[in-house]
């Protein structure tokens, strides 16, 4: 029975989730499966890997020939390169104290590399936010000024308007008054008259 480790693909549509399995090749994809070693979610930046390494090492140990996409899982977290440094012991070209080492060496590499990815990710993300506030900030600032230009011009017509009206009550006024003077005085000049 030939091993595969392989991807079974769970999830919904268009938002996959994946199994990390040991299966007999001639089953489907996402059918039966020997043992689950772990999973991988590509839908996070980056994406998440939650494997069992110990299962792992163990599977390619006895034989099981891991697919293609499998394979660079497997290289990121690691297992490649142990179960090659244990191969070494194997041939005594290594010893156990050295494939310790060497193999804390790369994780914590690997480690730095993964941890400068996030933060650039998420200053990317800052960055974004900053922009997205700064560009927010500039069309409020020209609405603003739109406003006030509006209510500017509103209160100037409103000034007008009431100017227009002072003016109007004066010149009422005035003539009224030049009015009430000619009454005056033809009511003079006709007493004036009644007493001649």
């Amino acid at each position: 029975m030939p091993v595969k480790i392989r991807l079974a693909r769970h999830g919904r549509k268009r938002r996959p989730f994946y199994y990390i399995v040991a299966a007999d090749s001639r089953a489907p994809r996402d059918g039966r499966y020997i043992e689950r070693i772990g999973s991988y979610n590509p839908n996070t930046d980056p994406a998440s890997i939650d494997l069992n390494f110990d299962k792992a090492i163990n599977w390619l140990q006895n034989g099981a020939v891991p697919t293609d996409t499998c394979r660079a899982i497997l290289s990121y977290e690691g297992v490649m390169f142990k179960n090659h440094l244990i191969k070494g012991v194997a041939k005594g070209a290594l010893t156990e104290a050295e494939v310790e080492s060497k193999f804390d060496a790369w994780k914590s590499a690997k480690e730095q590399k993964i941890q400068a990815k996030k933060d650039k990710l998420k200053a990317g993300a800052k960055a974004a936010t900053e922009k997205q506030f700064e560009i927010e900030a500039e069309v409020n600032k020209a609405r603003a000024e739109e406003l006030a230009a509006k209510l500017a011009k509103a209160t100037e017509a409103e000034k007008a308007e009431e100017v227009s009206e002072e003016v109007e009550e004066e010149v009422v006024e005035t003539t009224t008054e030049e009015v009430k003077e000619e009454v005056v005085a033809e009511e003079v000049k006709t007493e004036e008259k009644k007493e001649d």
